[in-house]
């Protein structure tokens, strides 16, 4: 029998006893650190000096100078979150929770921080194709309207590859002003995003949201078993206590991993790596801190660990 999930109320509301209020007291009410460079607009150009960040080049003006020059932006006062959501079959999968259900977790959680603070946070959804664009709004009750619409969006039959770039793509257009996007996704998808998500971070502060279930790292023995395909559906019986096809799927997955991790750098893009058996304010406060600690070799400051003993 399924687990029986918890009302979007009752999940929220214990997010913020537990998560939300440990993530307050870490970043100390400033929320705005997990992000880089957003709600900002051009302010000015200058000479690219070596602890700029290179994203920042205008090329144009570079060119037409002959001398590297770098964009200089202001704060503005408010923030717009855009949630880019993969809710396609292979999310489904989870042998302790279901990515979807991590997923929503992890939008509860960050849409909560943006909107208490007057901020807005907006998504769009996608199953086997984009289905839904939400507006960015205010207001707790936007973000149970979010988590509503993702449990609404059904468990679907294998229908195909997923294609991210077409996300990726359909929500472009929606995304007016410079925002923080978070491509929520476990990257299970065709070749082809790469580029639309690099040309999206060309403008907003991108995050790749990376789901992932560790059995699909490693293969425990489980002897004969039924594997299917969530995305294509095709099924087939393996042998998990073979330890040559252990050892083949693990290469496998290893490739996989390591030409995905290449993928996001070339798109110049932050990971986030949430797994279904970890602890999500663990894995937030990781990321802010080696945002925080590239930030501060970037401006010539001693990293953090090497200040305690300076």
């Amino acid at each position: 029998m399924p687990d029986v999930q918890p009302s979007p109320h009752a999940l929220l509301q214990k997010l913020e006893w537990t998560v939300l209020r440990r993530l307050d007291g870490a970043l100390q009410g400033d929320f705005r650190t997990l992000f880089r460079g957003h709600g900002v607009d051009l302010a000015d150009l200058r000479e690219y000096q070596h602890h700029d960040d290179p994203r920042h080049i205008d090329w144009n003006v570079t060119a037409r100078l002959t001398v590297p020059h770098v964009r200089q932006f202001t704060e503005e006062r408010d923030l717009t979150a855009w949630f880019l959501l993969d809710l396609s079959p292979s999310v489904d999968f989870g042998s302790q929770r279901r990515k979807r259900e991590v997923s929503e977790t992890f939008v509860a959680v960050l849409a909560s921080l943006v909107v208490r603070h007057g901020n807005r946070a907006g998504a769009v959804l996608y199953g086997n194709q984009v289905e839904t664009v939400l507006p960015p709004r205010s207001g707790r009750h936007h973000v149970l309207h979010l988590m509503q619409r993702m449990r609404e969006r059904p468990t679907t039959p294998a229908a195909g590859a997923t294609r991210l770039a077409d996300l990726i793509e359909r929500a472009r257009p929606n995304i007016k002003r410079r925002s923080a996007i978070f491509v929520v996704s476990d990257f299970i998808s065709e070749a082809g995003w790469e580029a639309p998500l690099a040309r999206l971070a060309q403008r907003h502060d991108v995050v790749a949201v990376r789901l992932y279930d560790p059995f699909e790292m490693t293969l425990p023995e489980l002897g004969l078993v039924l594997m299917q395909d969530a995305e294509t559906g095709e099924q087939i019986f393996v042998d998990t206590g073979a330890r040559g096809f252990r050892e083949r799927f693990e290469a496998a997955a290893a490739r996989r991993e390591a030409e995905l991790r290449e993928s996001l750098a070339r798109a110049g893009i932050d990971t986030l790596e949430l797994p279904t058996d970890g602890d999500l304010s663990e894995s937030i406060l990781a990321f802010v801190d080696a945002r925080r600690q590239r930030s501060r070799l970037a401006a010539g400051a001693l990293p953090l660990t090497a200040r305690r003993h300076a």
